[in-house]
């Protein structure tokens, strides 16, 4: 329904760019990410249901696992009213958004951004831009003047009261935890590091499961291939990972072995070197394919990786 315009991690971001820009970019194209001002707490409860409804009727849902659409939404209601916290020994009940963290909060957010995007992605991709969202957060590159774009997010954020757009305009922009830059007409990537970041991972001397310790190192490396363009910041992120991970106790060795099994698991060169980086990279970013895979939510441990 929204495969196009909606992405979950950088990695989405990178290839739909990369499709992109083979026609489109110039050395005058902007980049810009947006920010929804308190999305989860500005939604009103009636129109965050009522979004929910819209969408199930959008996509001509009558009802879900033996569930009536009249009975997800009397549920969804019963949820949304019922949101209560506790502050300085007193109890309060929340009367506007919902729950952070909450399933059906993120669920009526994503619902309620469809709808008020619909114009906008429409004008965008009638300009031959390409408009990207995670659900609070959204990125655009198009080749308008800046202040023509500062115009219309204005416009924009007059559509709906509860729907503040915060913008980075510019030659470059972050966008989750991915950097992008455009250098005169060449497209930059790297890992993207908040200020705030700090270099904690789980501790090696923690009691969890070794193969969640193995995978760390694994899966973020992979990450740094994927993100980083040039061999340059390739090599420098690899190097924050290895130290970040020596921080937090993991022997040198143990690093290297999760570090080489991204190699050999993906058939790739051992030994990279500039000249084959990008062909690894692009080798490694087309190679994985999404598999559906039954999570067993008593066993499997989560892990967030900060940016």
């Amino acid at each position: 329904m929204a495969a196009n315009t909606t992405v979950t991690c950088g990695t989405e971001v990178i290839k739909q760019l990369h499709d992109w820009s083979k026609q489109n970019l110039r050395e005058e194209t902007i980049l810009c990410s947006m920010d929804v001002i308190d999305l989860y707490t500005m939604i009103p409860q009636t129109e965050g249901i009522l979004a929910i409804r819209k969408m199930l009727n959008y996509l001509n849902i009558k009802q879900i696992k033996g569930l009536t659409i009249e009975t997800i939404i009397r549920l969804c209601r019963f949820v949304i009213h019922n949101n209560y916290f506790s502050y300085n020994e007193k109890f309060y009940y929340q009367v506007r958004g919902g729950a952070m963290g909450s399933p059906l909060t993120l669920t009526i957010a994503n619902c309620y951004m469809f709808f008020f995007e619909r114009s906008i992605v429409k004008q965008v991709n009638n300009s031959n831009g390409l408009y990207l969202r995670y659900i609070d957060d959204i990125f655009i590159t198009i080749n308008w003047p800046i202040q023509h774009l500062l115009k219309q997010i204005n416009r924009w954020n007059q559509f709906d009261i509860n729907i503040k757009l915060k913008e980075q305009i510019g030659q470059s922009t972050n966008f989750l935890d991915l950097y992008i830059e455009n250098k005169k007409d060449r497209l930059f990537t790297k890992v993207y590091h908040k200020p705030s970041y700090k270099p904690y991972y789980l501790p090696f001397t923690s009691v969890h499961p070794n193969h969640m310790k193995m995978n760390i190192p694994y899966t973020m490396l992979i990450r740094a291939i994927k993100y980083c363009s040039t061999f340059e910041t390739y090599v420098d992120e690899r190097e924050k990972l290895r130290m970040a991970f020596l921080l937090n106790k993991y022997p040198n060795e143990f690093i290297d072995k999760q570090f080489d099994r991204v190699f050999q698991k993906h058939n790739l060169i051992q030994s990279v070197a500039a000249n084959d980086y990008k062909i690894i990279r692009e080798k490694l970013m087309y190679s994985q394919k999404n598999e559906n895979i039954q999570i067993d939510y008593r066993r499997t441990l989560f892990v967030h990786f900060t940016y």
